[in-house]
């Protein structure tokens, strides 16, 4: 039963991935004035599954001085790499609850640099391997602010678990006090997934598709398919944090596609920033205000437990 559910899991995280490269789609063409797609199917419904199967029936290239080994089989595992992350999402029947759910999303998240970096070292191109430089060099910056701010939502709710979170903000949302740190988070989750504005990895205009030029066919599509569904559960991880984390309701899974449309909207609007400015605001922005925000948990765990030890007296 319990891999049942997980699969049954799986299965909807994959459905909703297409349907979320049809939602950014559709929203970047009414943005740009177009209709986008609208042929394949009801309103274009059926497009995701008809780019599927061209994708996946196409012809799959190797690169002549490629390492096959891992140049063939790094998109692999770096699908099941986010797909890995959705055990934490919490069940309340049928599925094995995790008690260190934030300290497993910690782990899981700092090896996803390295399928970006034997993705680019394996293909043997000049291109790609620039590409994955630039991408561990961000997603190492970003994720010291990522940790940092988890660890001021460890200190105020004294557990490790999202049920923590859920009783927590049962009165009122993280967001409502911690707002500067909610952009940051935000930000940082954009470049944790290599979303613009910071798509420096896969920088079409210098360095011609980034870490996956190499690519085609499957293995192309594995690893879009690994990035959307990274970005779904991100969207669905700062639910649980900031929004309430009421995962037994619909109105949760509503703002989850609110959060996917953010990361679309964006795209839209901002341009792709320099290099030096992305490091700039990660030391000396991000990195400053989550630290400060640290004192500022601690002081209000302590404010709690001395109001707790008021009321026993």
């Amino acid at each position: 039963m319990y891999l049942f559910t997980f699969f049954f899991l799986l299965m909807m995280v994959l459905v909703s991935v297409g349907y979320f490269t049809l939602l950014e789609r559709k929203v970047l063409s009414y943005i740009q004035y177009r209709s986008g797609p609208n042929k394949v199917g009801f309103m274009g419904l059926f497009q995701p599954f008809s780019d599927g199967f061209k994708l996946f029936l196409k012809e799959v290239v190797f690169p002549k001085n490629c390492n096959f080994f891992f140049f063939f089989f790094s998109p692999l595992f770096g699908l099941f790499h986010s797909l890995l992350l959705w055990l934490i999402f919490p069940f309340y029947m049928n599925m094995v609850y995790l008690s260190f759910g934030l300290i497993f999303f910690l782990c899981i998240l700092s090896v996803s640099i390295y399928f970006i970096i034997i993705m680019g070292w394996s293909s043997n191109s000049l291109y790609s391997l620039l590409g994955s430089v630039r991408g561990v060099s961000q997603s190492i910056s970003y994720e010291i602010s990522l940790s940092i701010i988890l660890i001021c939502f460890f200190i105020l709710v004294d557990g490790y678990d999202f049920y923590s979170l859920k009783v927590f903000q049962e009165n009122v949302w993280f967001i409502y006090f911690s707002l500067p740190l909610f952009f940051c988070w935000f930000s940082c989750c954009l470049a944790e997934s290599n979303r613009s504005p910071y798509d420096f990895s896969e920088g079409e205009s210098e360095l011609v598709s980034g870490f996956n030029i190499e690519y085609s066919s499957m293995s192309f599509s594995l690893i879009f398919i690994s990035e959307y569904c990274s970005i779904i559960f991100i969207s669905m991880f700062t639910c649980l944090i900031f929004l309430g984390s009421n995962f037994d309701e619909y109105f949760f899974f509503l703002k989850i596609i609110l959060l996917c449309f953010f990361y679309i909207w964006i795209r839209s609007s901002f341009p792709r920033y320099r290099y030096d400015k992305l490091m700039y605001l990660s030391w000396k922005c991000y990195l400053p205000l989550s630290l400060n925000y640290i004192f500022f948990f601690f002081f209000l765990k302590c404010m709690i437990m001395y109001h707790k030890n008021l009321l026993s007296y």
